[in-house]
């Protein structure tokens, strides 16, 4: 059975790390939409795990951050802002009992939400949270294991995975001007809208695509590309830089 791994949210939310100006979070409101993803993922088949939310940890509910999880092991992440690395602490115990997890080391950073899995490739953002010490450490690390781990750049967005994500082993949703489709040769790439850059998409298990409900032109064009889609309201997280996938820990 597939696994998630959610982190509720916290009172503290409205003080979630941004790249620019703090925005108004609604807690309330981010609740409600954090409770209709974790019924997504249900709905979807997912065995749903609840970490606890930590008022020391404004932005604990972008789990994904925290650990990339592979093939039967996990990586634990050092990430990029001193503040947020608490948060790894439950989801590394969570984790443990699972399956063997590694540890990124300093002087190394990773956010996970600059981790891309696309098949055996494993891309990985270089940006202003993940430096080339963490890249090498994950690179040293996933190739045990028989991945190839690719760096890329990034611009304009936080991570990676703000900019480029997965749609099937062959395709990825990519917004061209926040990393270089260079980058991703053999793999047919599908742009994201230039008005939606700030919308997301996430790949469930069954293959259906998960897009963020303010995303009509998206939603549009992955329909047209042969996709089964269904859309969600993240705008909350959105305002806090966050995506799709940086809500949940999906693995097998």
């Amino acid at each position: 059975m597939p696994r998630a791994f959610v982190r509720e949210v916290p009172d503290s939310f409205v003080e979630a790390l941004t790249m620019g100006d703090r925005p108004v979070l609604d807690v309330a409101r981010a609740r409600e939409q954090h409770a209709a993803y974790r019924q997504m993922l249900l709905d979807a088949g997912y065995e749903l795990t609840v970490i606890p939310a930590d008022e020391n940890c404004p932005d604990c509910p972008f789990i994904e951050d925290t650990a990339v999880v592979l093939d039967g092991f996990a990586i634990i992440t050092r990430p990029g802002a001193e503040e947020r690395r608490p948060e790894t602490g439950p989801v590394a115990e969570s984790l443990a009992e699972l399956m063997p997890v590694h540890h990124i080391t300093e002087p190394g950073t990773v956010d996970g939400g600059d981790v891309m899995r696309v098949g055996k490739d494993v891309f990985i953002g270089r940006s202003a949270r993940t430096n080339d010490a963490g890249i090498a450490q994950f690179a040293e690390i996933a190739s045990q294991y028989g991945f190839r781990v690719i760096a890329a750049p990034v611009a304009k967005v936080l991570h990676l995975k703000s900019g480029v994500v997965p749609l099937d082993d062959e395709t990825l949703l990519i917004a061209t001007d926040c990393t270089d489709p260079a980058t991703f040769v053999g793999y047919r790439l599908i742009e994201k809208p230039p008005s939606e850059k700030s919308g997301s998409a996430l790949r469930l298990h069954d293959g259906r695509i998960v897009v963020t409900a303010n995303s009509p032109m998206t939603i549009g064009t992955l329909q047209g590309a042969g996709y089964d889609v269904s859309w969600t309201d993240t705008t909350e997280f959105q305002k806090a830089d966050g995506g799709l996938t940086c809500l949940s820990l999906l693995f097998d």
